[in-house]
């Protein structure tokens, strides 16, 4: 078989809403390694807190939703937002009372908005994909104890990917997208209106995009891709890759869109995938 270029989204993808990583996918992406394909994660997660996470050994990451690619620790690419922008939107959060984080490769900056609204919404968000609610508050309390938090003086950082803030209403979301046409605005936690966060970022960074600028890298071939995910987001994945697979707790957009469907996240999806594609086979060029 001919090397594959393989990438995960992490969220419902490579590990579970309540951020476990299945020993199978874990043994999953160490035996395709081991068979000499190459696997990168590709999320909208900034490294810090991707450093938080218990997973396998990968050969690189995609970070930020497209603004932070790395290779093998070396750094391909890396596009954030600058002092001024991430002030404006800053400023923009704190006008209309939003809690909102700065993510960072060094980590996930707050005000105290975030530490007030946040643990309520992130239950939300752990209920909405499937956890229970004991489950929920754990996941919800591990995910804003990693927040670090600055005063509003300096918050103009000029090392920021993007800005995720919690909506008040899909109208948030709505007047970011005219408020700042320079940027690419984005919404997670729930399709639509139900959506739970909005998140503002560099104008041209996606998925899509940082995939391609880490292929001119490794000088490989679009065709040789293969891309896993979960939800909305990780459609510009599919527009680029050669073959995609929606996990089985995606939503029917992602699966509509796909080229193959797997099993849930916690009923080994990732293991099976890998082992129908054939990713376990030693590879031969």
């Amino acid at each position: 078989m001919k090397r594959k270029i393989v990438f995960l989204d992490v969220d419902g993808t490579l590990i579970d809403y309540e951020a476990h990583c299945p020993d199978s996918a874990k043994e999953a992406v160490n035996k395709a390694r081991r068979a000499g394909h190459k696997v990168y994660i590709c999320t909208g997660c900034s490294k810090a807190e991707i450093l938080e996470r218990d997973l396998p050994e990968l050969d690189g990451m995609i970070g930020g939703n497209g603004a932070y690619v790395e290779d093998d620790g070396e750094v391909v690419l890396h596009q954030g937002l600058s002092k001024e922008q991430t002030r404006a939107i800053v400023d923009w959060c704190r006008e209309r009372g939003l809690g909102f984080y700065l993510e960072s490769n060094a980590g996930m900056f707050c005000d105290d908005s975030m530490l007030k609204q946040g643990p309520d919404v992130m239950v939300q968000y752990a209920l909405g994909k499937g956890a229970d609610p004991a489950a929920a508050k754990t996941s919800s309390s591990h995910f804003l104890h990693q927040m670090i938090h600055l005063p509003y003086e300096e918050m103009d950082r000029d090392d920021v990917n993007k800005i995720s803030f919690i909506l008040s209403s899909f109208q948030d979301h709505a007047d970011s997208a005219e408020d700042f046409p320079d940027l690419e605005a984005n919404t997670w936690g729930g399709k639509g209106e139900h959506a739970l966060f909005g998140d503002l970022g560099p104008a041209g960074i996606t998925k899509k995009s940082a995939i391609e600028a880490l292929l001119r890298h490794l000088q490989a071939e679009q065709a040789d891709t293969i891309s896993f995910g979960d939800a909305k987001i990780d459609l510009s994945m599919f527009e680029l890759c050669g073959f995609n697979v929606a996990m089985g707790n995606g939503g029917p957009e992602i699966k509509g869109a796909a080229d193959y469907v797997t099993a849930d996240v916690n009923d080994d999806g990732l293991y099976k995938a890998f082992e129908h594609l054939g990713l376990f086979e030693p590879v031969k060029e």
